[in-house]
């Protein structure tokens, strides 16, 4: 049991950095696992590599909670009227979950519809590493087609919601394509557009929270609830882990970007892709 809580704090870990860098939490997940496997069934691994984003979730909510609790009176720049109530409601956050949910729709639709289909054709080595390299080929093309330009949206505020939609459409490549990256897939669509890297990173951590809770539910309710000790252990240490790592990472990519590009992220996520062909190839070839 001691080495199962070692491979799920280093799993948690992975999750945790992967997660928000947009360099792919399942193309490291599925790399990691040939190496450092859970002594735990089929349908608990595959459950598992979902629900640990749970706790990535949590740090999100943690560190902008200012920012996603739409209700308060203290610091209300824009409330809904002068009654005591109205006072209360923060109508601009209320507007940014708004532009949240409908970017989550395309995904949410398509992950009810086709999950299993999804995972029977695309969750594998394969597409993922040629989604790691596509797109980040992409992030290097739109870098360097960025330089020099000012940004049309340089706050959250400012976010329309075609913005949003287009945003959406982006995490629905993400959703259909394991390899692509979430957040990877999001902020090249929002740089695309003219948002700003802050802003573009900042709205996709808002986006996972209801994608990754939704992700997380789907796959906990076709599991079930019946947990072994050992699995509920595993599936709570690797929460946590993934929690308290995802605050340092979130933090970091905050201040990272306000001074350089994703271009670093790009050529990391085609070195990684291309180590997975060379190694699922080479597999392939000796069996």
């Amino acid at each position: 049991m001691i080495w199962e809580i070692i491979k799920t704090i280093i799993l948690g870990i992975v999750e945790g950095i992967t997660e928000w860098l947009p360099i792919s939490s399942t193309g490291h997940l599925i790399l990691v696992s040939e190496f450092l496997n859970l002594d735990k069934s089929e349908d608990f691994k595959e459950m598992f590599d979902v629900v640990i984003q749970f706790g990535a979730i949590m740090a999100v909510v943690v560190i902008f909670w200012k920012k996603l609790w739409p209700f308060g009176k203290k610091d209300n720049a824009h409330p809904f009227n002068k009654s005591p109530f109205g006072q209360m409601i923060k109508t601009d956050i209320f507007m940014m979950w708004f532009k949240v949910l409908a970017a989550c729709i395309p995904a949410a639709v398509v992950g009810l519809l086709l999950d299993d289909w999804i995972d029977e054709h695309f969750y594998n080595p394969w597409t993922v590493a040629v989604a790691l390299i596509v797109f980040g080929i992409a992030f290097i093309i739109v870098e360097n087609w960025n330089k020099g330009k000012e940004p049309k949206i340089k706050t959250i505020s400012e976010l329309t919601f075609n913005a949003a939609l287009i945003i959406g459409a982006f995490q629905l490549i993400a959703a259909v394509f394991p390899g692509t990256s979430r957040s990877g897939a999001t902020i090249v669509g929002a740089l695309l557009i003219g948002i700003s890297r802050t802003v573009a990173a900042e709205f996709t951590f808002y986006l996972a929270i209801p994608v990754m809770f939704g992700a997380s539910l789907l796959k906990l309710a076709k599991f079930g609830f019946d947990f072994t000790g050992s699995e509920l252990t595993v599936l709570l240490v690797g929460c946590v882990v993934s929690f308290l790592v995802s605050v340092f990472v979130i933090k970091f990519l905050m201040d990272y970007i306000k001074k350089h590009d994703f271009k670093v992220f790009g050529w990391y996520r085609i070195i990684l892709g291309a180590l997975v062909l060379i190694y699922f190839g080479g597999k392939a070839l000796i069996k």
